[in-house]
């Protein structure tokens, strides 16, 4: 259902009480520049943008290896909010050596799962369904995907 490091983190999440929930939650939001493309990586898909109800802009970027799995990194401008930067964080981490359609079954469940009702934005996972798009057609124009 969810990939096996994405899967650790929600379990994570849903074992801690609220207060350390959240302070786990600014935890990754403090660690989410260290997901910035590094130089030298190329991306098969690269998204920036600055949605209507965003404060900045967030970029994705994907890299699918030569074994088909998903390399991914983001950049969030200065005014992003800060359950965006921990689940940007999250996403990076947990989804990383997923294949692209893994990805894209993704359930959209995880944002709740892993920030809890009392957290919960409009509906977060609105971000990712943004992209996924543009994953179908990386996924569709390699043929090294099972």
């Amino acid at each position: 259902m969810y990939p096996t490091k994405l899967n650790k983190i929600i379990n994570l999440f849903e074992m801690l009480p609220e207060v350390e929930r959240r302070e786990t939650l600014v935890s990754y939001a403090d660690n989410a520049k260290k997901q910035e493309p590094r130089a030298g990586e190329k991306f098969e898909l690269v998204d920036v943008r600055k949605d209507e109800e965003c404060m900045d802009t967030v970029g994705v970027y994907l890299h699918v290896g030569e074994n088909g799995k998903a390399q991914i990194r983001m950049t969030l401008g200065p005014e992003v909010q800060t359950l965006t930067r921990s689940m940007s964080a999250i996403l990076c981490k947990g989804l990383e050596g997923s294949t692209p359609q893994e990805i894209l079954d993704l359930p959209s469940d995880f944002v709740t799962r892993i920030v809890g009702a009392e957290l919960a934005p409009r509906d977060e996972s609105v971000r990712l369904a943004d992209w996924k798009p543009n994953l179908r057609s990386v996924r569709d124009s390699r043929v090294t995907f099972a």
